[in-house]
């Protein structure tokens, strides 16, 4: 127990109070939860119009018993299947806290299931997700595609904060910018050109800020740190 970080009961009867069971079996379903995030988003980014990553599809493998071309992130979906799992136990779980004379046994049968299972289950889903990061097929080019289908629109938030900080007011950059995104979508052409024919941003920015504030590589804020944070307690951690 010490070397898991465990206490002991402060104040037991015959039985161990099952608060901190339903405790454990909360923090399993706060596991599971977070991993089905994870998967949903592989599996969202995997769909075929965005195709900027992917589960590895190993040689020989069958995708579909009929279209032969799909390559499916069956694992992802199984962790999100197995998450739904997960989460159905929590409830029997704080059912099981309030006892007859805090000695009944209604807690017993249930938790022959729930704590197995919780406990397989998660670490099933972990393993299973580590693989899917370890082995994720991640594509560039296909990011670069989806940022370019936009016509520059994705930038439009970084033309505005251009503009504001070259002393127009936000309120009035950001109308000027709206309605010039507008524009650009309904006459079907890039908001770098509707924006370098605007006389009011032609006089705010010159060509060079206006390439500069329309390149998505120079609005990335703080996601580089972030990821480098994360990755550095990931590896304290181990």
């Amino acid at each position: 127990m010490e070397s898991l970080g465990l206490s002991g009961e402060e104040a037991s009867i015959q039985v161990v109070g099952r608060d901190r069971y339903a405790e454990y079996v909360a923090l399993m379903v706060g596991i599971a939860s977070s991993l089905e995030k994870f998967a949903t988003e592989v599996r969202n980014l995997q769909r075929t119009e965005i195709g900027e990553v992917a589960e590895a599809f190993e040689k020989g493998q069958v995708g579909s018993s009929t279209m032969a071309h799909k390559e499916n992130p069956i694992t992802s979906e199984n962790v999100c299947g197995l998450a739904r799992i997960v989460r159905g136990f929590v409830v029997p779980a704080y059912e099981n806290v309030s006892l007859w004379h805090e000695r009944d046994l209604t807690n017993s049968s249930a938790e022959r299931f729930i704590l197995p299972h919780v406990t397989v289950l998660v670490d099933d889903m972990l393993h299973k997700m580590s693989g899917v990061f370890e082995n994720l097929r991640v594509r560039e080019d296909r990011m670069w595609e989806n940022l370019e289908a936009t016509g520059g629109l994705v930038m439009a938030e970084a033309v505005m904060m251009f503009l504001a900080k070259k002393g127009m007011g936000r309120q009035k950059a950001h109308e000027l910018v709206r309605q010039l995104s507008l524009e650009a979508r309904s006459e079907q052409k890039g908001l770098r050109e509707v924006l370098l024919r605007d006389e009011a941003v032609a006089s705010a920015l010159s060509e060079a800020e206006l390439e500069e504030a329309l390149d998505p590589r120079n609005y990335l804020g703080a996601s580089e740190e972030i990821v480098d944070r994360v990755v550095s307690i990931c590896e304290d951690s181990n």
